[in-house]
């Protein structure tokens, strides 16, 4: 496989907004970065995007997440690995990536916002809007997965 091009460096002024977006859900939603990370890695195996699939489940893995929970993603709604909210944000993720086919409906937003106050589910639905997006970018100019190393460590047990 061979990347189509390179569109950090061609249009990195393009990217700002994104790359914003993503600094204030890191830094300020006051959404957890593993529940972000897995919403990311979620959207991710639906877009069948390679590059995003790889960046993701290192980050998780840095962050300390089990390698049950992330073979184990793509079907959670039949394993007990995950919370009640995690499974929300899954649920809401699966929802809002796939928006086309059902339109996001009113059974799935009372279930979600059971879990999540209004400014986190907004910030969430920031974050799908934001790693689709991001999908999309990869997906259409082919970037290469398997370089990319987290900037997160895992943590040292002593």
């Amino acid at each position: 496989m061979q990347s189509r091009l390179d569109y950090k460096n061609i249009a990195p002024e393009a990217l700002k907004p994104l790359l914003q977006l993503e600094a204030y859900l890191n830094h300020s939603s006051g959404l957890e970065p593993s529940l972000l990370d897995l919403v990311r890695l979620r959207a991710s195996q639906i877009n069948g995007c390679a590059y995003c699939i790889d960046m993701h489940s290192k980050d998780l893995r840095a962050r300390g997440e089990t390698e049950q929970r992330l073979y184990e993603l793509n079907a959670w709604r039949e394993t007990p690995f995950y919370s009640d909210r995690e499974r929300a944000a899954l649920e809401w993720t699966e929802a809002v990536t796939l928006v086309s086919q059902d339109h996001l409906p009113d059974e799935v937003f009372e279930r979600v916002r059971q879990y999540f106050s209004d400014p986190e589910l907004v910030s969430l639905t920031m974050a799908i809007v934001a790693i689709n997006g991001w999908n999309r970018l990869a997906i259409s100019f082919r970037a290469i997965p398997g370089s990319y190393q987290p900037a997160v460590q895992a943590r040292k047990t002593a």
